[in-house]
């Protein structure tokens, strides 16, 4: 695999460090998680279980070893330090300040090593007005503009349905740490990554920022071309209760079907391109989606080359056929299902581990192997 060799040390918790560094660890990095004594994670006690933890911690930790640590006492620190006098990366989430005062910030580590590929996550990077706010995902995007973009049909704004900036801060600060690594190679050292949240979100937004950036004006979200303001970039209730989306707005997607259902003559709405003109053809749609089912729909629209899809529950796209003939779902010895690695290589794939560690499994062994002995 990829990383293997690779030594990580880990004190990040909740899902956006964990996520990065399940991913090194499912191209073979050695990922040892350090926690805190007690609980651990605090993710290990959130949402449902199907065995030993939480689906939410197996979710992000698989093929990790956790390590107990008290990093309040003397011993505790002198086994982070040993961990990290060896390791190639360093991940941590803490407030701002918070490392330094424990003892293993950057300068302090890198001094010791300075082969180290040093990663800190937080919310609003490490200087600022906004570095010592306690925030999660919501707070970050609702500060980024986000949640402002997000709106129900009642125009009020909505929580998104996936943690962007949890998720998009993780994979910034996961090519962050690719790139030190590979400079790395050219430097022999390393270096440090500050990977906000509320930055990744902001980053994550070029095709909806241009009203704002040329115009300093907020979107109306129904109104623009991806958020409501095209009829063929829209979801559409079925006669069953259930929805559908068009996601295609090129002009050969649009006359496919508009000729399918004998109205051409609705073909220049779209090509003046989006906004409030568009309303008739999204009435008309509107319509016509009540007509059939989505299960109909699935089948009416299988020979036609539109961008066109089910709205599906969870449920559905856990067993969705094309996520099953790519492999996507794992299922491990315990019976238990896990979403299977993005990252894929055809000369050296990955090979997950699926089994999440119990906390502080590994604190023995890990600290016998480095000549130490926790706290």
């Amino acid at each position: 695999m990829k990383l293997e060799g690779l030594k990580v040390v880990d004190l990040s918790v909740f899902l956006p460090g964990p996520y990065l560094t399940m991913v090194l660890a499912d191209h073979g990095a050695e990922v040892i998680k350090v926690e805190p004594p007690g609980e651990g994670d605090p993710g290990r006690q959130i949402g449902p279980a199907d065995g030993p933890s939480t689906v939410f911690f197996r979710n992000v930790n698989r093929g990790k070893r956790s390590v107990v640590l008290d990093l309040k006492t003397e011993a505790g620190r002198a086994a982070l330090l040993a961990l990290c006098d060896e390791a190639d990366v360093f991940v941590e989430t803490f407030r701002p300040g918070v490392a330094a005062r424990l003892g293993f910030d950057d300068p302090t580590l890198r001094g010791r090593n300075p082969r180290l590929v040093y990663c800190s996550i937080s919310a609003f990077g490490q200087t600022g007005p906004y570095a010592a706010r306690p925030a999660h995902d919501l707070a970050a995007e609702a500060l980024a503009g986000a949640v402002g973009l997000t709106l129900g049909r009642d125009d009020a704004p909505a929580i998104p349905g996936i943690p962007a900036a949890d998720m998009l801060a993780s994979l910034h600060a996961l090519s962050g740490v690719l790139m030190a690594l590979l400079r790395r190679h050219q430097t022999g050292r390393g270096d440090y990554i500050d990977a906000a949240m509320h930055e990744s979100v902001l980053a994550s937004m070029p095709n909806v920022l241009g009203p704002a950036l040329a115009e300093g004006r907020q979107p109306v979200p129904k109104h623009e071309r991806s958020m409501g303001g095209s009829a063929f970039y829209q979801i559409y209730g079925t006669a069953d209760g259930r929805h559908v989306v068009l996601g295609g707005q090129e002009i050969k997607f649009v006359r496919t079907l508009l000729g399918r259902l004998d109205r051409l003559d609705l073909l220049p709405l779209c090509e003046a391109g989006p906004g409030p003109h568009q309303a008739p053809l999204v009435a008309f749609l509107r319509d016509v989606f009540r007509e059939r089912s989505q299960a109909e729909w699935i089948a009416w629209f299988a020979p036609l080359d539109v961008c066109f899809a089910p709205v599906k529950t969870l449920p559905e796209a856990l067993g969705d056929e094309h996520a099953l003939a790519r492999g996507m779902i794992l299922t491990d010895e315990a019976g238990r299902r896990h979403v299977a690695p993005a990252i894929r290589f055809r000369d050296e794939p990955p090979e997950p581990r699926l089994r999440e560690p119990a906390l502080g499994e590994h604190t023995r062994a890990v600290l016998a192997e480095r000549g130490g002995r926790a706290r």
